[in-house]
């Protein structure tokens, strides 16, 4: 039996809302757009196409010629299941190898021996220069598939590596390589080899968190995971699929704690004497020195965006404030860990340390906070780049920052 839809304007279409008080929602938009899409002819029209090509004929019982297939259900299938064209698959499958060859491009200039000689007679200039121009082919190729690729999650971080690049680009200038206009990279092969391979190594240095190489490779590590993490997601159960945050809630508490005028206020002790409760407010960043390290082990695996753009805040922030919370015996190591030295915090000034947790403190907290929300509620929501490289942290919610 055929099926006819007729799309007549004075036909009643009442039947079509007999669900819409129970379903709700998202459901309800759909119906009422499917809807929309009858009314104004769009179905009519695909569904005379689709009979027009295509068609298996049956003769009913009164010689009337219709598919043997439901046309609506073949439309909603096809909604759901849209198709992906060859020149589409083909950029997806080469912005995947072509971050994991990136990957370890940017890697040979994070590693020190491409930086001195070899028994072998190799310089450690000629050594840089080709890994400089190895670097540039494989990070053209990824950004030129991406522009193709249907894979939002990669696309997402290979937008932020660009970003990256373009607040960069004076630097890698002075070293012969320059950012053009679509955003991939021109090699000056003379000014290369005239660069000084210090500069070079310090741009791409693994120690400094916030260099231009280790913003790259935490882009590209998360690219890449992320694709390890769509092919395998039919494997997944859905409690795999919900990350748990350890610390940034915590980092959230103690933040807005060292940041408050309540922890500062001064106490009478039993002998009379007046001042802070420099125990209490020890105790207090002591804690958050734990739950900061707790939230980077855990937040440092995640794929979401939203907790990357705001985790690459809390670690830029730290970064910036370093040789201030070394002042207070908080020191950063490389990796961007903190540890506390309690004689050098308690015999720190407090109103100074007041003073530096009132902004730091209250940042960090309102990133810490979106971490925790983006790890516990919005793991597998949509990524918030925009196409300048930038990052809307907070989606809808009215605050927007850039990293």
């Amino acid at each position: 039996m055929g099926v006819r839809i007729n799309v007549d304007s004075r036909q009643d279409y009442s039947y079509l809302f007999q669900s819409l008080s129970s379903s709700g929602g998202m459901g309800n938009l759909n119906f009422l757009s499917d809807y929309a899409s009858i009314k104004n002819g769009s179905y009519g029209r695909l569904m005379k196409a689709y009979y027009g090509t295509g068609q298996t004929s049956s003769t009913s019982s009164g010689g009337t010629g219709r598919s043997s297939y439901n046309i609506l259900e073949k439309l909603e299938q096809e909604k759901r299941n849209p198709k992906v064209s060859k020149d589409v698959q083909e950029a997806n499958s080469n912005l995947t190898s072509g971050l994991a060859t990136l990957k370890n491009s940017i890697a040979t200039l994070q590693n020190d021996s491409t930086y001195t000689d070899t028994d072998n007679g190799q310089s450690a200039a000629a050594k840089v220069v080709s890994a400089v121009k190895a670097f540039v082919t494989d990070y053209n190729k990824v950004v030129s598939a991406a522009k193709d690729s249907s894979l939002t999650n990669q696309t997402a971080y290979v937008t932020n590596m660009m970003s990256a690049t373009a607040a960069n680009a004076d630097k890698l200038a002075e070293i012969g390589i320059r950012v053009n206009a679509k955003g991939t990279l021109e090699l000056n092969d003379a000014k290369l080899k005239e660069a000084d391979i210090s500069t070079i190594q310090e741009m791409f240095s693994s120690e400094n968190i916030m260099s231009y190489g280790s913003r790259l490779a935490s882009r590209v590590q998360f690219a890449g995971s992320t694709s390890t993490s769509a092919a395998n997601k039919d494997t997944s159960t859905e409690t795999d699929k919900t990350p748990t945050v350890s610390g940034a809630a915590g980092v959230k508490a103690d933040g807005k704690a060292l940041a408050s005028a309540d922890l500062y206020k001064e106490i009478t002790d039993k002998d009379g004497v007046t001042g802070y409760d420099i125990a209490k407010i020890f105790s207090t960043a002591k804690s958050f020195v734990n739950n900061y390290n707790s939230m980077l082990k855990t937040a440092e695996s995640s794929s979401n965006s939203g907790v990357v753009a705001n985790l690459s805040y809390i670690r830029q922030k730290t970064a910036q404030n370093a040789d201030t919370l070394k002042h207070f015996g908080i020191s950063v190591d490389a990796k961007g860990r903190m540890a506390i030295n309690e004689d050098t915090f308690k015999k720190s000034d407090m109103s100074e340390v007041q003073k530096f947790f009132k902004d730091y403190g209250s940042s960090i907290a309102s990133n810490a906070s979106l971490v925790d929300y983006y790890m516990t509620t919005q793991a597998n929501a949509s990524n918030g780049y925009t196409a300048a490289g930038g990052y809307n942290v907070q989606g809808s919610s009215g605050y927007t920052g850039t990293i």
